[in-house]
């Protein structure tokens, strides 16, 4: 599958490319790796209730990483400038998280705060909830989605000021080593007006409700 997608608003939808026409491995060699991973578990792969678990695997690969095949650029490239002269910022509060963490692919569970001032135009709010997918559903480490979360929205929008806050759990700390559950892992970034205390509390109120 390699193609572009059109929604009836005649909107270009996000490239979605398999790793088998990138050039990258293909689909057998990845349940292959599953086989392996199952039998090196100490399980038999041939059993009937595991015969068809690669396929799954993999099928659940696709969609847990398909931020690989989506561009920020293309996502926030439609924007509006009839605003009625709003000048204030745009606040997107609990928006969703699930990503893998990049050491251990397991699960990274939360929710992102995301704001900006506008600069003459504005985005389609659910273009923002596409962004934080398009960086969450890779392999990461919070401090990196959170950076390339206001970096996109910074360089695409021009906007006057960005802020990001993500506030997460890491299966890594809960299902295995330290097991500490109900640690949550918050990181912010700041972008240009949301520099400023008056600004960044604001948004502080905005999204505590």
């Amino acid at each position: 599958m390699d193609a572009v997608l059109e929604r009836a608003d005649g909107c270009p939808e996000l490239k979605v490319i398999t790793q088998d026409a990138a050039g990258g491995p293909k689909r057998a060699e990845a349940e292959a790796a599953v086989r392996t991973l199952i039998e090196w578990a100490g399980d038999d792969p041939t059993r009937e209730g595991l015969i068809d678990t690669p396929k799954r695997v993999v099928k659940a690969y696709e969609e847990f990483f398909n931020g690989y095949n989506k561009n920020a650029g293309e996502i926030l490239s439609r924007t509006f400038e009839e605003v009625a002269g709003y000048d204030d910022m745009v606040v997107l509060r609990g928006i969703k998280v699930e990503s893998h963490c990049e050491h251990h692919m397991v699960t990274v569970q939360g929710t992102a705060h995301v704001a900006y001032m506008p600069n003459g135009s504005v985005v389609g709010i659910s273009k923002l909830a596409r962004v934080v997918e398009a960086f969450a559903n890779r392999l990461q480490t919070q401090e990196t989605m959170t950076a390339q979360i206001a970096d996109a929205i910074d360089k695409h929008l021009d906007p006057k000021g960005v802020a990001v806050v993500v506030d997460a759990t890491h299966q890594c700390m809960t299902c295995r080593g330290v097991k500490h559950d109900g640690v949550y892992t918050i990181t912010r970034q700041f972008r240009g007006v949301f520099k400023e205390e008056a600004q960044e509390r604001r948004f502080w109120d905005l999204i505590r409700g």
